[in-house]
Parts: C-alpha cells; structure tokens; sequence
C-alpha cells in the first residue's frame, strides 16, 4: 500500500496560500504572496527529503496549470533543475473537470469521485504519493481520512487571511510527531505520521 503524503508551507495561523510568488494566487485578495522567500535558507533542502525517494504527484487543478506552466521550461543548469526533472518525469495525478487538456508529460486525470480513484491508487502498486499546494484536494483528502503523513514547514509569521491548511471538513485523526528541526530562520520543520483515533480523557478526578 502507498502511503500519502502532504508537504506543506504554513504560516502560524493556519495559511498556505501562494507562498511561492506574488501573482501564484491571489483569489479572495490575498496580498502577501511569496511571504516564504524572507526565511529562505535550507529549509528547502528539508522538504526535498520528501522526493528523496521514488513518488508520484496527487495536484488540484490550479496548482497543476501553475507547475505546468512553469518546471517544463526550466533550463538545464537552473538552480531548480534536479526538481524539474523530478515533477516532469514523474507521474502526476490531476484532480480536473477537463481531462483533455492535461498537457504536462505523464499526466493522468483522476475520475470525477476523487476520493474514492485516490484510495484506489493508495492500494495500488507503486510509490508514494505527493502533494504540492493544491489546498481544496488536501481539503477533500483529510475529510477522507486519506492522509497517511504531514510534512509542515510553519513559518513565525500571521497571515490573517487566506486560504488555510485545515478547515472545518477535516475528520478528527491523531498523529504522531516523528522528527522535528528548527531552522536558523525560525522556521519549524516537522512530519507527523498517522496514529490512529483521537483518544479524549478527562482532569476530573475518578
């Protein structure tokens, strides 16, 4: 069985919209794309543990038009060409309405109900999947008890607004904190893997 995993940057409050560039999302009118860039060191490095290994792309619609559009035209000798060359020959997985227009080398449509086409590839052959942005599937794929492992990078700042990482569709999950490291910026590494249900108690003396 391949497990999913979802990599994400997040600021304190819970936001991960357009954290790559000014003009990546600006849906709702979220002004403060690229707030990554101000932390940059080799917390990149870190979330690249993640293509470490054999894997395969789970991309919403937006996110997919965004790479598309973007990693087949890096140049050779680029400082992103290793990730290039990841993302464009690996598999992707694409949660789109318009399956005839996926253009991207190795791109594949997933069927209309998404949940159930992810949790078919979940116990199918082959490597891990992945997701990049893509926030309303991630939505979709925690309400579906589908993920099997986070990967956070928060970053010390407050948004105040836009698109989050959790909202109120999410199915209550425990997880188990795996590794942690804090980077020289302030940014804080972890990855949380699945651990069964949430298990409740009580202060109250017996």
């Amino acid at each position: 069985m391949r497990k999913l995993i979802v990599p994400a940057f997040i600021s304190l409050d819970g936001v991960v919209q357009a954290p790559g560039g000014p003009q990546e999302d600006t849906s709702g009118g979220f002004t403060h794309g690229g707030w990554v860039w101000p932390y940059a060191d080799d917390s990149g490095e870190v979330m690249g543990g993640v293509f470490e290994h054999p894997f395969e792309l789970l991309l919403g619609r937006r996110t997919y038009d965004i790479f598309a559009a973007y990693w087949p035209h890096v140049a050779e000798g680029a400082p992103h060409q290793r990730i290039a060359d990841l993302f464009n020959g690996t598999t992707k997985h694409v949660a789109t309405h318009h399956p005839d227009t996926l253009e991207w080398q190795n791109s594949r449509a997933l069927r209309a109900d998404t949940a159930a086409a992810i949790r078919e590839l979940k116990y199918s052959d082959g490597p891990d999947l992945v997701t990049q942005g893509s926030s309303d599937l991630v939505h979709q794929l925690l309400a579906t008890d589908l993920v099997d492992e986070l990967r956070l990078l928060v970053y010390p700042i407050l948004l105040g607004r836009g698109k989050r990482l959790f909202d109120e569709r999410a199915q209550a999950s425990a997880f188990r904190l795996e590794a942690s490291k804090t980077m020289r910026t302030g940014v804080l590494v972890s990855r949380y893997v699945r651990a069964g249900e949430v298990q409740t108690g009580s202060f109250e003396p017996a």
